[in-house]
């Protein structure tokens, strides 16, 4: 859908790429009414989505110049060099912008943790339990204040913990 900007003058698609990379960086975006006349609203969406997609998707990726060139084959050299110069001179406010996001999506923030183990010999319920458990605390920043959360787990759920921690791992570094 990105080929929708040949609908612009070459002159013009800077200004609209820089706009929509404004909207990405959380400020306002471009406004369909100044655009009315050339493209119907499904196709403004169209745009708007997939060129925001794209400069994500560049930045977060970390593309080269010449990925980026690859990726937008369709559309002639003007518009693309325009995307490609937004994206390269942008690129650490866009990221940084991303970033921010991200790290939005929770606004807690682990600060420290500590960790013991701890042998349950009994309870009041069986006279010899002889069952290893963590004891987790977690030192929290939540909205600027600090909290301490404490989890015990018995031997399964600290696996399934790190079972899940590692997945979590797995996946950041593919992304790397």
């Amino acid at each position: 859908m990105i080929t929708l900007l040949e609908k612009l003058s070459p002159e013009e698609c800077p200004k609209i790429v820089h706009m929509v990379a404004d909207e990405v960086c959380g400020r306002r975006g471009p406004r369909r009414s100044d655009y009315s006349d050339r493209w119907s609203l499904t196709e403004w969406m169209d745009l708007m989505n997939s060129l925001s997609s794209f400069i994500r998707f560049a930045v977060g990726r970390g593309c080269t110049d010449q990925e980026v060139r690859e990726l937008l084959s369709d559309l002639d050299t003007a518009r693309t060099e325009a995307v490609l110069h937004c994206v390269r001179s942008r690129f650490d406010e866009i990221k940084h912008a991303l970033v921010d996001r991200t790290n939005a999506i929770s606004s807690a923030q682990l600060q420290d943790f500590n960790w013991q183990i701890k042998l349950a010999l009994s309870s009041d319920k069986l006279s010899a339990l002889n069952t290893p458990l963590l004891n987790l605390s977690l030192d929290l920043k939540d909205n600027g204040t600090q909290r301490s959360t404490n989890i015990e787990m018995n031997k399964e759920e600290l696996q399934t913990l790190i079972s899940a921690l590692e997945a979590a791992n797995k996946v950041v570094l593919q992304l790397k």
